[in-house]
């Protein structure tokens, strides 16, 4: 007997149907094959306390010519659908992986989508039996892309893989093929653009892995200007080389390895008089050269790095870095050229792979108004303060207002003491290293209880303090509970990666879009096994304007050099001739400071920071798809499961349990949103519960079947629907004394059928007007 295809799931169409006409062209389903493949993480939707992650994206089928290159997307409907239903949204994944192949069915046969094609037909219709196979598609692949034998050894080049569970994911996927294709193609300078938090140094890791394995680059240096950067590289993503790596100072010279990792400082005889130690190599002695963090020196003409790599021209040159600089001095496109790949923070966000921010922004009144110091006033080491309006920009630079220090200790100490988060790692961005210890003393006065424990809770860590340095590691340890609150002027700005930093407190005046970006990148790291899932921005200098620039979240920028006094970061800066006279600055304790205004802003779903409250939020995203108490009515009534609409609700970032702490009542979700979005009066879930009782609803059952239900409904006022539309919730007491889960539903309610109805009828009882 025929199997009539419309009764089919979408499920049961891919196993009988797509899966085996794929297989029989030719692709091998252990090693070419990947259904149900993960694109997306799902964006975390962060509002209050509370964080949810929406759904990820998921492809049906993903082919794999070879382990690293997937070259075709297939997306399967039910037979109810045309074939070509799944094409839009095949496309939209065939896009984000980088994909030319793209195929949609139902189970009749594929539609066929090349996206080479620029004339004539882009689709085509192919029957079940005629979805081409490997060998065909690959070709394409190749006669499209011009590739030779030679650049086939590269692309073919697997990567290194030693756990399973620890794959590429797409977006490192895509960075790794561009930039050994461009290389295999003959480009021997490549930049690559991805956020902060993404994996830049696990994908430099895999391009040079893939290269060096096929032989094609023998003698690899990675370049960086922090030590922190090289230690965590050598230790972590580059510890599969092995023996066949170094680490190259003045102590450790050797020309006997393969990946040679280096500080441009000791390269370059800016530390310790090295004398130009990268001379000691020949010329052509390096095959490729990674630069990490590539616009903190090698885009300047004038720079060491440039130096470096004019040197060592002949070599193949990759650039990497989360903010690539465009200015008249400093180009990364001018030296590199465009990048090949670039991934941003908003797509990092998005796609869940990266922790979203909320922002608390806090102003001060002599911020906003100014100090003015009247005449003849001294400052506390009598010095007569030059009679001007000193403001924002001035503050810890050129005056000190010793209680305004204290109040951002003050503010964000008591928003941790409140919210529980003392233990919560954070850094404080401070003007500059004397200004990180005033804020390091105002800390320790603010949390002396928890400095009782530890004396490490609060500690300043700047590139002039050893004892400050030396706990740097234990700060990025996840495993290490101190130090906690940590205040710094540039050192940890970049390169440094602490995975489960939640605060950031900003009392700096950063003009610089590529500093901005780099401090907003130290909280972007997703650690979801130790709570971290999203961070706060403290901003007590009206700094996060800069998220409202067209430039913040581009690949390039205008940018201003960082202060040269400060240094880059923190590290060793370029030599510069030291001030003669450094700048004074007036000590001013007694004048009062206060807080004018606090603002709370969330990102939203386009990745604009927006200044509202969980109920507008809530009201605003109801109201669009509900336009009346009517609508939103109806719909809830119709639903099969009334926790698919909680759930789609919730998938657009509306938190019921926030919302309930919010108005400081415990309702049911369709009593939080008719009261919120709709001004209805709400009833609580016992409430509801007692009306149905009043109305003797259970008499049209028989008794032990009215007993379940009734049992149901106290299971409903305890904890809500879940419980309620769960048929799981037979095997628990007090109803699974009724008997087996299949007893209860066959024999008492006399089939899943009417099981069902009757839990149906149930709810529209709990929810009768």
């Amino acid at each position: 007997m025929a199997i009539d295809k419309k009764t089919l799931s979408e499920a049961d169409i891919r196993t009988k149907y797509i899966t085996p006409a794929i297989e029989q062209s030719g692709w091998d389903k252990m090693s070419q094959m990947r259904e149900e493949y993960s694109i997306t993480a799902g964006r975390i939707i962060a509002r209050g306390q509370v964080c949810k992650r929406e759904k990820p994206l998921k492809a049906d089928y993903v082919l794999f010519y070879k382990p690293n290159k997937p070259i075709a997307i297939v997306e399967a409907k039910d037979n109810n659908h045309s074939m070509s239903d799944g094409m839009q949204q095949a496309l939209n994944y065939a896009q984000m992986m980088n994909v030319p192949f793209v195929f949609s069915s139902n189970g009749d046969g594929f539609v066929f989508h090349n996206r080479y094609i620029q004339e004539g037909e882009r689709e085509t219709v192919l029957p079940l039996d005629g979805f081409p196979s490997p060998e065909t598609l690959w070709e394409m692949y190749v006669e499209q892309n011009c590739i030779g034998p030679a650049q086939s050894k590269i692309i073919d080049e697997p990567y290194y893989i030693d756990n399973p569970n620890k794959q590429p994911r797409y977006y490192q996927i895509n960075a790794i093929n561009r930039t050994v294709e461009a290389i295999a193609a003959g480009q021997d300078r490549v930049l690559l653009v991805m956020a902060t938090g993404t994996g830049k140094t696990y994908t430099a890791f895999q391009i040079i892995w893939r290269l060096w394995n096929a032989g094609i680059k023998k003698r690899i240096l990675f370049l960086a200007d922090r030590t922190a950067l090289i230690s965590q590289t050598f230790t972590n993503d580059f510890a599969p080389f092995k023996d066949k790596m170094t680490w190259v100072t003045k102590q450790n010279f050797d020309t006997a390895h393969e990946i040679y990792l280096g500080l441009y400082q000791g390269l370059t005889g800016e530390d310790e008089d090295a004398n130009s130690l990268f001379k000691q190599f020949s010329p052509s002695f390096f095959d490729l050269i990674v630069v990490d963090e590539c616009h903190r020196g090698s885009a300047k003409a004038d720079s060491q790095w440039r130096e470096v790599l004019e040197y060592f021209s002949a070599a193949t040159q990759i650039g990497l870095t989360a903010t690539p600089k465009e200015t008249k001095e400093v180009s990364n496109i001018d030296y590199f050229g465009d990048p090949v790949y670039t991934y941003t923070l908003k797509q990092g966000i998005n796609d869940g792979y990266l922790a979203p921010y909320r922002v608390i922004r806090v102003f001060f009144d002599k911020d906003v108004e100014g100090f003015v110091p009247y005449t003849g006033q001294t400052d506390d080491n009598g010095e007569v303060i030059d009679d001007r309006i000193y403001n924002a920009l001035d503050f810890d630079r050129k005056i000190v207002l010793e209680q305004r220090t204290k109040l951002v200790a003050k503010t964000v100490s008591d928003y941790l003491k409140k919210h529980n988060c003392r233990m919560d790692k954070t850094i404080f961005f401070c003007v500059d290293q004397e200004h990180a210890d005033r804020m390091r003393r105002a800390l320790v006065n603010e949390n002396s209880d928890m400095m009782a424990v530890d004396e490490r809770y609060v500690m300043r860590i700047t590139s002039n303090d050893e004892a400050g340095v030396d706990q740097l590691d234990n700060f990025r340890n996840v495993e290490s509970q101190y130090p906690v609150l940590v205040t710094t002027s540039k050192l940890l700005s970049t390169g440094v990666d602490v995975q489960t930093i939640k605060f950031i407190v900003l009392d700096s005046n950063i003009r610089s879009m590529t500093e901005f970006k780099q401090i907003i990148g130290r909280g972007t790291r997703v650690r979801e096994d130790l709570g971290k899932l999203y961070f706060t921005i403290f901003d007590f200098r009206d700094v996060t304007r800069l998220f409202y620039d067209p430039d913040f979240d581009g690949p390039c920028e205008q940018d201003e050099d960082f202060d040269p006094a400060n240094g880059y970061n923190g590290d060793p800066p370029p030599k510069l001739p030291k001030p003669v006279n450094p700048q004074k600055k007036y000590m001013v304790s007694g004048e009062p400071v206060t807080i004018l205004k606090k603002m709370v802003q969330y990102m939203d779903r386009d990745g604009k920071l927006i200044t509202e409250s969980l109920i507008d939020y809530t009201k605003k995203n109801v109201l669009n798809q509900y336009a009346t108490l009517d609508d939103f009515l109806s719909a809830w009534g119709a639903a099969e499961r009334k926790e698919a609409i909680i759930k789609e609700m919730e998938e657009h970032g509306i938190l019921f349990s926030e919302l309930c702490e919010q108005i400081n009542q415990d309702l049911d979700p369709f009593d939080l949103i008719c009261h919120i979005v709709f001004d209805q009066p709400p009833l609580t879930r016992r409430e509801r519960v007692n009306n149905v009782r009043k109305r003797n609803y259970f008499t049209k059952y028989g008794e032990k079947a009215a007993e379940i239900l009734d049992a149901l409904l106290t299971k409903y006022a305890d904890s809500g629907l879940s419980d309620l539309e769960n048929v799981d919730v037979l095997k628990v007491d007090p109803i699974k004394q009724y008997g087996t889960q299949v007893y209860i539903v066959n024999t008492i309610f006399g089939g899943i059928a009417k099981f069902r109805q009757a839990i149906k009828d149930l709810e529209a009882a709990i929810y009768a007007a």
